[in-house]
């Protein structure tokens, strides 16, 4: 468990492969991630990254200015359907690829994109639906 908002940049920041991992990996009270979050920008990221990272975590950081955070968040497997409808409609088609790429993209979502202005995304939504159609 991550306590504080200066725990978890010291361990994000550390060279020791133990501390590294427990930022990557490691719980934090929701007021921490927000403490990091404003008092920490360079730290988002990181936070994105975050195996652990609860909902309202993820919220915050998909509205993040950094289509590089945003697409961080795009990725996560646990994303809610809501935040990843969110995120298909991104302005930035980095992220929104990192939707369709997505594992656990839902059904509704991969329609959505199958309507992409960017043909790779389309192409690569129809293939995932097709696959979810036929198994």
């Amino acid at each position: 468990m991550i306590y504080t908002a200066e725990e978890f940049v010291r361990l994000r920041e550390s060279e020791s492969p133990e501390e590294y991992l427990r930022a990557a990996w490691d719980e934090a009270p929701l007021e921490v991630w927000i403490e990091v979050i404003e008092n920490h920008p360079q730290m988002r990221f990181w936070v994105a990254q975050n195996k652990s990272i609860p909902h309202e975590i993820m919220e915050i950081l998909s509205g993040d200015s950094s289509e590089r955070v945003r697409s961080m968040i795009a990725s996560k497997s646990r994303l809610p359907e809501y935040l990843q409808i969110k995120m298909a409609q991104d302005h930035d088609p980095l992220v929104r690829q990192r939707i369709v790429f997505n594992k656990k993209a839902f059904t509704q979502v991969l329609q959505l994109l199958v309507q992409d202005e960017d043909q790779d995304i389309r192409e690569k939504a129809n293939q995932r639906l097709s696959q979810i159609l036929n198994d």
